[in-house]
């Protein structure tokens, strides 16, 4: 029941997202792009108005400011992880990013030379970088709409492959669960990144995914870094932390 209420959770956090990027957005494209049947975006849509986040309507829905807003400060809070985060590379490090878009905005805000990037995640190809980045992609079955490179393809090319440092988001976090994802075919993926990491490994989650499990544990958090920002709810951070966590906060005016 945790699990299913988390995927539904996770579900209608994309729809909210998708409405900053698209003002409206119309069931029939939700329940594709979403993989999940009309009646059940219906009721997500519902659920959304009933909390003033959308309005609905005939066969659509759009956002409203309140929505928007919430939106703007987590794309934000991201931002801030993603610049904070590329302070932690150095010269001549060869790191791992995984398939998440938090973690992949890294790229752009790396200042250093000689930087070796690890992903599977084909949207690196557009990813603007400086000259000091290279880029190499673990190959394997595009997923859409993520772009994700997933399969025994991908997998293989990893077990072949040892990085100093490891960047990878998820979809939700908790001292008990450990660090997880919804989408099952990652998780092998994301385990070999942590596995194959020699040095650090970084867990970006924003202030949305702090105490949020998802269906699919990645890795426990004991020895792990994970950076979030200054709306994470303290409790939990705590918990974390006394499970052996580094916790960096990243407040405005940080990075």
């Amino acid at each position: 029941m945790k699990r299913e209420r988390a995927y539904v959770d996770g579900r209608r956090s994309q729809i909210i997202e998708l409405l900053q990027k698209n003002p409206q957005v119309r069931v029939d494209d939700l329940a594709r792009r979403l993989e999940v049947s009309v009646i059940t975006i219906r009721r997500d849509l519902q659920y959304l108005e009933d909390n003033g986040l959308l309005t609905r309507f005939y066969g659509g829905a759009r956002a409203t400011e309140r929505s928007l807003q919430e939106v703007d400060d987590v794309a934000q809070s991201r931002e801030l992880i993603a610049r904070y985060a590329a302070t932690l590379v150095e010269d001549g490090d060869t790191i791992f990013i995984n398939s998440s878009s938090n973690a992949l905005s890294i790229i752009r805000y790396i200042t250093r030379s000689n930087v070796t990037v690890i992903t599977n995640n084909g949207k690196a190809i557009h990813q603007d970088k400086g000259d000091g980045v290279s880029i190499i992609l673990t190959g394997g079955e595009l997923r859409y709409p993520k772009e994700t490179m997933v399969g025994d393809f991908a997998v293989r090319n990893l077990q072949n492959i040892y990085a100093k440092k490891a960047f990878v988001g998820c979809s939700g976090i908790t001292a008990h669960t450990g660090m997880t994802t919804e989408i099952a075919n990652e998780v092998n993926l994301n385990q070999l990144m942590i596995e194959h990491t020699t040095q650090e490994v970084y867990i970006l989650a924003d202030h949305t995914k702090i105490g949020r499990s998802s269906s699919f544990t990645s890795c426990s958090l004991a020895g792990k870094h994970l950076i979030t920002d200054e709306k994470a709810p303290s409790a939990e951070l705590e918990l974390m932390e006394a499970g052996g966590v580094i916790v960096h906060r990243v407040h405005w005016g940080d990075a």
